[in-house]
């Protein structure tokens, strides 16, 4: 009898049950403790159903409220009374009624005469890991919380920001370095009984009284002054969620629970039938000495609060929704956004959709509608061209129009001139490219054949829209891959940009230029905005374009890579 048990049961009485039956019946003596707040009548037929076994016992009841220092009394007590029942005990497992031991009592038992002087519970120090949620982590320890988080939030919460904005702060009893873990622990007699027999214990319960959580912090801070041998890890399998809420096993977990090679899970459905039939396994030598390892759990949980919080690309559920932004990314494949391009070479559309084979738009984002590439009214998976319908909202047209058609690289044109209230969508999602042409609006005013004193108005309010657009590019908070030129820039060496583009949207399937788009005869541009600087707008995101620089460039075939062989 060297391994005995302490019980918290609160609700779930008939699996209770069977879980206090299954540990006795392995030999180990149980001390259970039900919460105060259960019925007297309930709590009777409770005890009546566990008379038959003679090393069981009941302790005094506390009200245990999550947060609140009932739960740590109450293991207190239970602790207590064990150690005095059975002198005999070596180590002392916390359990819950909701807990299913996975594999036989013996191989825990065994595992742990293995290793007579060993503490296994989970504790850290609060600045080593960042395990809280909800904002208060060394905090906890230096404030008080007299009111419950779960039934009196407000108070809580007025009460915590009242300490701060005054610079309250608790003094931490002498000795003690605050650790935090998991509340499921096994420890040895000698460090349970120091604690409990500690000269200074109603000084620490004083303290941990009024701290936040204590049940996951007292044995935690504890056991680091009196233990001989401490291993930071508990062995009972517990998973929280991103908001610290417990999982909960149920039976299609089965497989993953017996991968997990863990002693113990916890928080088990109370209707998982299949786990509690399936659980404890039969006893295995081979398996005698297997190391409890939780990776595969961890791995396959991590992957669900990825899938939980961020969801797959471009499908959004309604509990997500709210916090859609904190996405990477709201298209479910890469995209590519062309700013510019179209106003230097007026065949540009057509022309990258015969180079790449992408379905190459053309303003999405109109004023006046959204031009599909097949300059249909309504494209694939019933989009309507309408710019009403559009700008409603804006980012989940994108997000459809790419979902609908993700088998596909789709690109588009924007520009100053279109609806803006994408912008900030645009510049934070990864799976967008993002190629700017800074100035190109200028082009079109130029080959309208009106004056400079004309168009001056309209360029001036081009180029803020533009500035604007660029400064969300240029945020630290953009995520896509994002290329900026100045038009003097661009039409210096146009080829190499446009190769650039080729090879990124086609991919492996991308050829050196063998057409070349025919540009716009920008012979009189440098005078035009000259023009346009003497009327006191000053185009400065076009660059300084000489007239050297708007001749055509002609194109120089890229040489394909050739290997030669040695035989």
């Amino acid at each position: 009898m060297s391994l005995g048990v302490i019980m918290l049961v609160h609700t779930a009485f008939d699996r209770a049950e069977q879980m206090v039956r299954h540990w006795a019946d392995a030999g180990c003596p149980v001390v259970v403790h039900v919460d105060s707040n259960v019925p007297a009548t309930i709590y009777d037929q409770f005890v009546g159903s566990l008379v038959d076994l003679p090393d069981v016992r009941f302790c005094t009841r506390h009200r245990c409220e999550w947060g609140t220092w009932g739960l740590v009394a109450a293991s207190q007590e239970a602790a207590t009374l064990l150690l005095e029942e059975f002198p005999e005990l070596r180590h002392v497992f916390l359990a819950s009624g909701a807990c299913l031991p996975l594999r036989p009592v013996a191989e825990l038992r065994s595992y742990l005469d293995a290793r007579p002087d060993t503490d296994f519970i989970e504790s850290a120090t609060t600045a080593d890991v960042p395990w809280t949620v909800g904002g208060l982590d060394r905090e906890r320890f230096t404030l008080r919380f007299p009111f419950a988080w779960k039934k009196h939030r407000r108070l809580f919460d007025v009460f915590v920001r009242l300490q701060q904005l005054v610079g309250y702060k608790r003094r931490i009893p002498d000795g003690v370095v605050p650790h935090m873990g998991s509340q499921w622990w096994c420890l040895t007699r000698q460090t349970l009984d120091a604690i409990l027999r500690d000269p200074n214990r109603s000084t620490y319960d004083a303290y941990f009284r009024k701290v936040w959580i204590p049940d996951e912090s007292y044995y935690q801070t504890l056991t680091r002054l009196h233990a001989r041998k401490v291993e930071s890890r508990s062995l009972t399998l517990a998973k929280f969620d991103y908001q610290g809420k417990p999982h909960i096993f149920f039976d299609d977990h089965a497989e993953l629970l017996q991968r997990s090679r863990s002693f113990v899970a916890r928080k088990i459905w109370r209707d998982a039938s299949l786990l509690f039939s399936t659980f404890p396994q039969s006893q295995d030598p081979l398996r005698l000495a297997d190391e409890p390892n939780s990776g595969t759990v961890d791995r396959v949980f991590a992957q669900a609060v990825d899938r939980r919080t961020l969801g797959r690309q471009g499908l959004f559920m309604q509990s997500r929704f709210p916090s859609i932004d904190r996405q990477t990314s709201i298209a479910a494949a890469p995209f590519a956004v062309l700013q510019g391009l179209d106003d230097v070479f007026p065949d540009f559309q057509s022309w990258l959709t015969q180079q790449t084979g992408a379905v190459v738009h053309g303003h999405l984002y109109a004023k006046d509608r959204a031009h599909f590439a097949d300059e249909s009214e309504v494209f694939r998976g019933g989009i309507s061209d309408n710019a009403r319908l559009r700008d409603y909202n804006g980012k989940m047209f994108l997000t459809n129009l790419i979902w609908s058609g993700r088998d596909r690289h789709h690109c588009f044109q924007f520009g100053p001139a279109d609806t803006q209230e994408i912008r900030w969508t645009l510049a934070k999602d990864t799976q967008a490219s993002i190629w700017v042409v800074s100035g190109a609006w200028a082009i079109p005013l130029f080959c309208s054949g009106r004056s400079a004193s004309d168009v001056r108005a309209e360029a001036a309010r081009l180029q803020r829209i533009e500035d604007k657009f660029l400064k969300v590019l240029r945020s630290p908070d953009a995520r896509a891959r994002i290329k900026i030129m100045t038009l003097a820039q661009f039409i210096e060496a146009p080829m190499a940009v446009l190769q650039t583009i080729i090879d990124e949207i086609a991919g492996h399937r991308g050829n050196a230029i063998k057409e070349v788009p025919k540009m716009r005869d920008l012979t009189g541009l440098p005078d035009f905005l000259q023009d346009l600087k003497n009327q006191g707008m000053h185009p400065f995101l076009t660059g300084d374009i000489a007239f050297g620089n708007t001749q055509v460039t002609k194109s120089v075939p890229r040489r394909k890579p050739y290997v030669i062989s040695q035989k």
